[in-house]
């Protein structure tokens, strides 16, 4: 085990943000590195340098990496393929879980979680908590889908992602753009509370967006799960304050990515500052019960130089520290806040299990083809 005091000083930080990203439940929210095994043979289970780009669009997260980091919880996103054939939706994405989590399984230090007592008890074992999450769900051909994905897996789903569906319209430019939820899309928001399933209202348009709080659970916590914010850099991916605010009071969760681009950074030369930049404006805004993390690791991103693998996460401490959080405020954005989502919609054994599943342990999904930047 290295010293905190010799991890501090390879990172260049200090040992205080050492020490108290050791004493804090640390999820990413959203990590996107799947699609490079799904297309490219990546292998999830073997350590990885940062690759030919240095840790730009590819090779910035790989299991032993997040175990080596620290990590407590990460969510791992599947993401779906607008353009695969209608009747081969459901059955790649079901196989592409099930592949998903043989990756997960065939690692000693890592283990399946679908809810907080999953995930309580991965602590308790030492390994890294991996939930599993679908990014667009147009590969539910119908909410009546939603039944064939196992919820001792998938513990959220994010409505679109870079295109429209029949769902509803993506926030990305083009043709979609201005589409709010359909009908179909609000049924399903409404088959994933029944469910509890994690509402993800990442990639959404704004008009989706409000329509799909419009048919919410009010009881349940709704999030972004990767994002910037308009109020530090104003461009088509971010939120308004207004939804921040929204998000806020159902009691969900907004999560950073770490997207140059779409922070508003040099996009070769960015720094951590900037991911701070948006965490402030998120907790002015909403609070700091709001804030998070979900990085979008190995989403075809390029993250600040400082943080291009995630080997480097605990420098995002010394950043917070360094703009005057305190430690309360930096333990809740790395992942007290986002647990206490799960918790809320999926507490598992300790509360009852929504799932039906006694255990509250998660279980199963290779197929679709690439998709870009989240």
């Amino acid at each position: 085990m290295i010293e905190p005091a010799d991890r501090a000083r390879a990172l260049g930080i200090s040992r205080e943000a050492i020490e108290l990203w050791d004493a804090s439940d640390v999820v990413d929210a959203h990590v996107e590195s799947f699609v490079w095994s799904r297309v490219l043979g990546y292998d999830l289970g073997r350590r990885h340098g940062s690759g030919l780009l240095g840790g730009c669009f590819y090779s910035q997260a790989d299991l032993p990496r997040m175990v080596d980091a620290g990590l407590s919880g990460v969510v791992l996103s599947v993401a779906t393929n607008p353009f695969r054939r209608r009747e081969r939706r459901t059955g790649t994405l079901l196989a592409n879980l099930a592949r998903l989590r043989a990756d997960v399984d065939a690692h000693p230090g890592t283990v399946i979680v679908a809810d907080h007592a999953g995930y309580r008890q991965a602590r308790q074992e030492g390994k890294l908590a991996c939930f599993l999450a679908v990014q667009g769900a147009n590969a539910l051909v119908s909410p009546s889908d939603l039944a064939r994905i196992p919820d001792d897996v998938v513990s959220r789903i994010t409505l679109v992602h870079l295109t429209a569906s029949p769902l509803g319209g993506s926030s990305a430019p083009g043709p979609w753009s201005g589409r709010g939820l359909t009908s179909l899309g609000a049924e399903l928001v409404e088959a994933m509370n029944a469910r509890s399933v994690i509402v993800d209202l990442a990639h959404i348009s704004p008009e989706g967006f409000w329509d799909a709080l419009d048919v919410h659970d009010r009881g349940q916590p709704a999030i972004v799960s990767h994002t910037g914010v308009r109020g530090v850099h104003d461009v088509w991916r971010n939120l308004d304050d207004a939804q921040l605010r929204a998000i806020s009071t159902l009691g969900g969760v907004v999560g950073v990515m770490f997207h140059s681009a779409f922070l508003g950074d040099r996009f070769w030369s960015g720094r951590a500052d900037a991911v701070v930049d948006h965490l402030a404006h998120i907790i002015r805004i909403a609070g700091e019960d709001s804030a998070a993390i979900g990085s979008d690791y190995d989403g075809l991103i390029v993250p600040p130089t400082d943080l291009r693998t995630v080997t480097q996460l605990p420098v995002l401490v010394q950043r917070m520290l360094d703009r005057g959080f305190g430690a309360e405020r930096v333990a809740k954005v790395l992942g007290r806040n986002y647990l206490r989502v799960v918790e809320a919609v999926r507490p598992g054994r300790s509360g009852g299990n929504p799932d039906g599943n006694p255990d509250g342990n998660p279980g199963d999904g290779p197929g679709d083809g690439p998709t870009p930047a989240s």
